[in-house]
């Protein structure tokens, strides 16, 4: 197994990897609607984390030898299912068909508030 890092995405808010390849095979944690730049939360509402939680996904994967494209499952977990129909649409603007498999649950409670995490299985490219 070996950890994936990168500054393009969050650092790791405790005692985890941001991802972890285990041969071809990515598994990154739970993206938070954080900018990596500042820290600062992107919680206004749920078009604007969402979109935040992919960049950063989008990040975590890249520095793990994949991409949006070679993702084939992803775990969403939002504060809140009414905001499930505008999460969708910014979702769709990130994945294309075939679209991976997904599990989307509504939870009590996310670590700092959070609006929306999403964590991914990847294929490898390398």
């Amino acid at each position: 197994m070996k950890q994936m890092r990168t500054t393009d995405a969050p650092a790791a808010v405790g005692p985890y990897s941001q991802a972890i390849a285990d041969g071809q095979l990515l598994f990154t944690s739970g993206q938070l609607p954080m900018d990596p730049a500042t820290g600062e939360l992107r919680n206004n509402d749920i078009v604007s984390a969402a979109r935040q939680v992919l960049s950063n996904l989008r990040a975590v994967l890249v520095a793990g030898g994949a991409d949006m494209r070679t993702v084939v499952k992803t775990t969403v977990f939002l504060k809140d299912m009414r905001d499930f129909q505008a999460f969708n649409e910014v979702y769709a603007e990130f994945f294309q068909e075939p679209f991976p498999a997904r599990s989307c649950v509504q939870v009590a409670a996310l670590p700092k508030e959070a609006l929306v995490e999403i964590e991914a299985v990847a294929a490898r490219k390398e």
